[in-house]
C-alpha cells in the first residue's frame, strides 16, 4: 500500500481447494474463494510473488493477521492496516496443494525503531536466488505507519524457507520507494522495479551481482503515470510489464506495457483484462506473473482482491495468461486448471 494513494486493487483469481490433498487433477483454481494449504487453513501471502527453485514453488506474501483498522495519519486515503506480523512462506510442487513454511522473515515486536516492528509497514516481497551467492534474496516496501519513510527493505537467507536475516532498508536513487517487485534476467542480473516520486514515476533499478544493493544504474519510466502493484516478465525475448493506477483500495483498469529492452522506450498497450469486471481487473491488484516450469508459454498472473474492512480476509486471485495479437490477455475463469494451456 502506497502513502496518499494506497493500493487499487488489480487482478486475479483465488485458489480453493475444495479437497485439501486429493489428486492434483481433481483440483482446481477458483478465483475469488477462500484457498486452503494442506493444513486445512486460508492461504496467507498476500502482495507476494513467486521462487521456483530445484523442482519446487515457493510462495511468498504479506501475513496478514489481527484487527483491520484505521490510523489518524492515513483516514485521508483510507490506509487501513493491521500491524506487521511478518512474511510467510508456501511450499508446492503442483501448483494447487500448498505447504505452510511458516514465517520465514518475522516481526520484531520488542525494538519500536526496527524496521519491522508492528507498527511499521512490510509490503509487497519478493525473492531470488542468487547462483554466485548460493543465498536467496527478499526485497519488500518497507514504511512508516504514515507511509511517509517509503524505504526499501532487503533480507537474506541461507533456505528457502528462511529464517531470511533482515539487512537494512535505503532510499534507492535517494528516492521515494514504495510498491516493489523483482525481475531476474537470463542473464542471472537482478533489478527491483518500484513505484516512486510519490507514485508518479516508476523506477528500475539494477541490482549488484550480490543483489543486496542498488548498483546505482536507473531508468526513470512512465513519467507521471501514477502507477503500483508493478509486475515484470519476459517472453520471446520481450519484456512485458502490468500494473494498476493508484486510487485507494477502490480497483481500477490495469495497464500493460512492452519493451525490448528492460531500460525502455516502453509502449503502453492498454488494459489486459478480458471478461466481467475486467474494467477493474476483476477487483483485484496486480502482483506478480510467473510461468510454469516445463510448459512452453504458460503464464500464471496472481492477484490480490483487497478487504480493506478485514484485509485478513483478503483474497487470491490466479488466471492463467496468454499472448493474443502480440499483447498480453488475462481473462475471467470461474475455475481453471493447467489442462487449460493445452488448448
Amino acid at each position: 500500500m502506497n502513502a496518499n494513494t494506497s493500493k487499487p486493487l488489480l487482478l486475479l483469481a483465488f485458489l480453493a481447494l475444495a479437497t485439501p490433498g486429493g489428486a492434483a487433477d481433481s483440483l482446481e483454481f477458483q478465483p475469488g474463494e477462500v484457498w486452503l494449504d494442506t493444513s486445512g487453513k486460508a492461504i496467507n501471502a498476500h502482495g507476494g510473488g513467486m521462487l521456483f527453485h530445484a523442482g519446487t514453488y515457493y510462495w511468498y506474501g504479506e501475513n496478514k493477521e489481527g484487527r483491520t483498522w484505521l490510523p489518524e495519519s492515513t483516514k485521508a486515503w483510507e490506509g487501513s492496516r493491521v500491524d506487521v506480523t511478518g512474511v510467510r512462506c508456501y511450499s508446492s510442487q503442483d501448483l494447487l496443494r500448498w505447504k505452510d513454511e511458516g514465517l520465514v522473515l518475522r516481526a520484531v515486536p520488542d525494538d519500536p525503531a526496527h524496521d519491522l516492528h508492528p507498527s511499521k509497514v512490510c509490503e509487497r516481497p519478493k525473492v531470488v536466488f542468487n547462483a554466485r551467492t548460493k543465498k536467496f534474496v527478499m526485497w519488500m516496501h518497507i514504511d512508516s505507519e504514515d507511509y511517509k519513510a517509503a524505504r526499501a527493505g532487503v533480507a537474506v537467507a541461507d533456505s528457502p524457507t528462511g529464517p531470511f536475516r533482515y539487512v537494512e532498508s535505503v532510499r534507492p536513487e535517494g528516492q521515494y520507494s514504495r510498491d516493489q517487485t523483482l525481475f531476474q534476467d537470463d542473464d542471472g542480473k537482478a533489478y527491483r522495479i518500484y513505484s516512486s516520486e510519490n507514485n508518479k514515476t516508476t523506477y528500475i533499478s539494477l541490482l549488484t551481482d550480490d543483489y543486496l544493493k542498488h548498483s546505482g544504474k536507473f531508468a526513470r519510466v512512465f513519467e507521471g503515470r501514477h502507477m503500483e502493484a508493478q509486475v515484470v516478465f519476459k517472453h520471446a525475448g520481450k519484456y512485458w510489464f502490468i500494473a494498476s493506477g493508484c486510487t485507494g483500495w477502490a480497483p481500477n483498469t490495469a495497464r500493460s506495457a512492452v519493451a525490448d529492452s528492460i531500460w525502455g522506450p516502453w509502449t503502453e498497450l492498454g488494459n489486459p483484462c478480458r471478461g466481467p469486471e475486467a474494467e477493474i481487473t476483476f477487483r483485484g491488484q496486480s502482483t506478480f506473473v510467473f510461468p510454469v516450469a516445463g510448459r512452453k508459454d504458460t503464464f500464471i498472473f496472481m492477484a490480490d482482491r483487497w478487504n480493506k474492512t478485514n484485509l485478513a480476509d483478503s483474497r487470491h486471485l490466479w488466471l492463467p495468461l496468454q499472448f493474443k495479437d502480440g499483447r498480453p490477455v488475462v481473462e475471467w475463469r470461474e475455475k481453471w486448471n493447467l489442462s487449460f494451456f493445452a488448448h
